[in-house]
């Protein structure tokens, strides 16, 4: 069931209520209600046909069935499935004013006493953060951190060395976890944290637990919670707390750069620093309360995230032979010694650059994005009311036949400038790992950088012994807020 678009707009298109009226020859709209879907129980909907942890591919499945636009049922509410990327894509654009991301992970949050940062914010609120996060997060700035990413990088590889020299088993997404809340500790706030020497991971225990508790209670039943509080709820609460008391000290200790520094008002070193200016200039509508929940926001996406995407990155290249060979070839021509990496050999790893996009296109940390409708509006020839929730399916094009030949395979090769055939515009747009539109991850170069540096020290530095999965099978998805390979080890024997 392809196409749903207008006659003479295949992809149809989103637009305001005051357009809904159809021209002369066109089909009417259609309602929601109308759509096929999945048969559902009453007042329950859809619920029970679910698996919280496997609700991703729960809904691409349907997706296979009813078409890539469809209606489901979670509760008595009705909800618009878009599995088009053109139709996603459009949607996602008209952001901050036709829709939002779902407000109930925001609620949780709030009700979990935790800071709202920019991923949060919405209309005004939003576009002040964003404009301050993204000038942080522009590529010069990250390049000028760069020296300090390769210290972080080092402090992994003489980790793994001991585990290489023992036989030990590395707990993979334990120790890129600590990797990247290292390398955004101090890109971001300037601060040494070191969970990967110190062997305090005092934060990074704390932020694990975050992420996973919003889903959860995004996807409850009922939110017992507020009634009674179970083991995991008490130490839910007591890690907020440590989180809380931690930020609010990186908060402090900038102030006090600042004050011992004057000349950093010109020139902030770090995102804190910055976010700390811009809060204390007349008028900025910007507090305490921003800083310290978008000091939050870059602890919680810099670490989930990235380390999820390089551990499904090894997997796939342990699992596919002749590719790890190839990028093992270009990192040790290139770049053989992770003590002189620069931003300029980075840049020179292209096989990399197409490793970690095909990665992204088959193995995306967000599956899905949920939207809600802030007005009457349109979506192809799907009248959307406002209030309702638009499921997005991320990867239903981005693995079709139609865009990526052999599509299910690990093909880096094919985002490559001379592949053969080359990729053509609606495939690359199909894949969208760091969304769309103006909500776009303002954390993306930094993100590629630190996959890009890590695989190479690895591929430099060591041979792959053994990718181990618990059942001895390719490592099983597993949503708990972002899509994470379940208990995936790592063997490596250190080169030279």
């Amino acid at each position: 069931m392809r196409g749903m678009g207008m006659p003479g707009r295949p992809w149809g298109g989103l637009r305001g209520a005051q357009h809904e009226s159809t021209p002369m020859g066109s089909t009417t709209l259609r309602q929601i209600r109308d759509l096929p879907g999945p048969p559902g129980w009453p007042v329950l909907g859809n619920s029970f046909q679910i698996q919280r942890t496997n609700i991703h591919q729960n809904v691409e499945q349907w997706a296979k069935l009813y078409g890539s636009v469809f209606r489901m049922r979670l509760g008595r509410r009705d909800q618009l499935v878009i599995a088009d990327h053109a139709l996603l894509s459009t949607a996602m654009r008209d952001r901050p004013d036709g829709f939002e991301r779902s407000p109930l992970s925001r609620s949780i949050g709030v009700e979990m006493r935790l800071p709202q940062g920019v991923f949060s914010a919405e209309g005004e609120d939003w576009m002040r953060q964003r404009r301050m996060v993204m000038a942080s997060f522009a590529p010069g700035h990250v390049r000028a951190y760069f020296p300090s990413l390769v210290k972080v990088v080092l402090r992994l590889r003489g980790r793994w060395q001991k585990a290489a020299g023992t036989g030990e088993p590395i707990v993979l997404q334990a120790d890129l976890m600590r990797f990247t809340v290292d390398a955004i500790a101090g890109l971001a706030f300037g601060k040494e944290i070191n969970t990967l020497e110190s062997g305090e991971d005092v934060i990074q225990r704390h932020l694990d637990k975050v992420l996973p508790a919003i889903f959860r209670r995004a996807f409850s039943f009922f939110p017992y919670w507020r009634y009674i509080k179970l083991p995991a709820d008490r130490a839910l609460d007591r890690s907020v707390d440590v989180i809380q008391t931690t930020i609010h000290e990186f908060v402090a200790q900038a102030r006090q750069r600042l004050r011992d520094n004057p000349e950093l008002r010109a020139q902030p070193r770090n995102l804190l620093e910055a976010m700390v200016l811009a809060a204390d200039e007349p008028g900025s509508g910007l507090g305490d309360s921003q800083v310290v929940g978008n000091v939050l926001t870059m602890l919680l996406a810099g670490e989930d995230t990235t380390a999820n995407t390089l551990a499904w990155m090894i997997d796939l290249l342990y699992r596919n032979p002749q590719t790890l060979q190839r990028l093992q070839h270009e990192v040790r021509s290139l770049a053989p010694d992770p003590s002189q990496f620069t931003p300029e050999l980075m840049d020179q790893l292209v096989y990399l650059d197409a490793c970690a996009s095909e990665t992204m296109r088959l193995k995306p940390v967000a599956p899905f994005i949920v939207l809600h409708a802030l007005r009457d509006s349109t979506v192809g020839d799907v009248a959307v009311p406002r209030g309702t929730m638009v499921w997005g399916v991320m990867r239903h094009d981005s693995m079709d036949e139609r865009h990526f030949t052999d599509a299910a395979a690990f093909k880096p090769e094919r985002w490559l400038p001379d592949a053969d055939p080359p990729l053509t515009s609606a495939a690359k747009r199909s894949a969208m790992p760091f969304g769309s539109g103006p909500r776009m991850c303002p954390g993306r170069y930094l993100a590629l950088l630190e996959m890009k540096v890590a695989m190479a020290m690895l591929l430099a530095s060591f041979d792959i012994a053994a990718v181990d999965t618990p059942d001895g099978g390719p490592a099983r998805e597993r949503m708990a807020f972002t899509m994470n390979p379940v208990g995936l080890t790592m063997r490596l024997k250190e080169r030279g």
